[in-house]
């Protein structure tokens, strides 16, 4: 590939024309905003000068709403020998596409499984997609040179490619990442007017759970809107598994031995199933997940103290294999989790100590 067309210069499209450019791509970056193209190619995402041809692969980075017209349009104009999109939902956009009548063999869906809280071109990065995976939805339809440049694409994005069903698609992605927006939003809601003696408690979980409520309200309309079925049919059978929690929770007040038990017994089965659940979300470079141990650093909030426990943990020789911060509430310090093999942990906590820093037992 020497030339693509990235079209939408939003997260998506900037981190991918990011990553081309990086990898020797000439890039033409075209947005209906023009100050967001501008934006882009003052990080070095490619060049607001439109392509004096067609380009070898136009990236239609665009909300899932828009995707059928645009790759219509480029098909119209001769703009590229293929085209892809990088929406987060691919049955509908496809479906819309074929009512427009475009050509299904010059046109390919994809979806880079990555992204970030922030949305717009100065959150991107041009190593935004290494080592994530990159669904590809082909049909039999689709020509084996525009399978190859998206295949070229995601090589020189430094993803994984993996090879969907369009719906199929749909419905896991509904399961791996719209519900989980949804929840992390309506438990995130409960703060908004919570007492502030109860959110000045806030710690390590409810960051955790909250992280991506972050997002941007209006591009999750846009994904939801073209993805409702599957994401309220989770929904619903998370209400089924949330109501059933609530009476075990209730029962665990009741007076009588067997109700009690009853609750006790609720619980545990859906904290036992959590835990069998998130046994399964794949670990470190896509294998089966590992079991941890936490060194847990107190830290002080001034400039290079993390680059510094990294440092001394390099010196020692163990692999920091995760790492996470939890502020103290209303002080200029903290804890730093260190996430080490189990090996490790001894060596790790002994060059800590020799060099100065304070332990927490756990």
């Amino acid at each position: 590939m020497r030339t693509a067309l990235v079209i939408g210069t939003g997260l998506i499209g900037t981190s991918a024309a990011l990553a081309l450019t990086a990898r020797g791509v000439q890039v033409h970056l075209s947005d209906e905003a023009p100050e967001r193209v501008r934006t882009a190619a003052s990080l070095g995402a490619g060049t607001e000068k439109p392509p004096e041809g067609p380009v070898d692969l136009a990236v239609v980075a665009v909300p899932p709403a828009a995707v059928a017209e645009t790759v219509v349009e480029v098909q119209r104009t001769g703009a590229a020998r293929g085209c892809i999109d990088v929406a987060s939902v691919k049955g509908v956009p496809r479906r819309e596409f074929t009512a427009l009548g475009g050509d299904p063999a010059g046109y390919l869906g994809t979806h880079p499984m990555s992204g970030r809280e922030q949305s717009g071109p100065l959150a991107a990065g041009p190593d935004l997609f290494e080592g994530r995976p990159w669904v590809l939805t082909p049909t039999a339809e689709t020509e084996t040179e525009v399978l190859n440049l998206a295949l070229e694409l995601v090589a020189l994005c430094g993803a994984v490619p993996v090879v969907m069903d369009a719906d199929a698609h749909d419905r896991a992605v509904a399961l791996v990442s719209h519900t989980p927006q949804l929840v992390s939003s309506l438990v995130a809601a409960r703060l908004e007017d919570a007492d502030e003696t109860a959110v000045r408690l806030c710690g390590g979980g409810i960051r955790d759970v909250t992280r991506i409520a972050a997002s941007d309200p209006a591009m999750w309309i846009d994904i939801l809107s073209a993805n409702p079925g599957p994401v309220a049919d989770i929904l619903s059978s998370l209400a089924a598994d949330l109501d059933e929690t609530v009476r075990a929770l209730r029962n665990l007040t009741a007076a009588d031995a067997d109700e009690h038990a009853g609750g006790a017994s609720g619980i545990a089965d859906v904290l036992r199933r959590g835990n069998a659940g998130r046994d399964r979300v794949p670990g470190k470079h896509g294998q089966a997940p590992a079991s941890y141990e936490t060194v847990t650093v107190l830290i002080s909030d001034r400039p290079g103290e993390l680059a510094r426990i990294f440092a001394d943990a390099g010196a020692a020789g163990v692999n920091i294999e995760d790492v996470r911060i939890e502020h103290a509430t209303g002080q200029q310090a903290g804890h730093v989790q260190l996430m080490v093999e189990q090996h490790a942990v001894r060596p790790l906590e002994a060059a800590l100590r020799e060099r100065g820093w304070g332990l927490r037992q756990q």
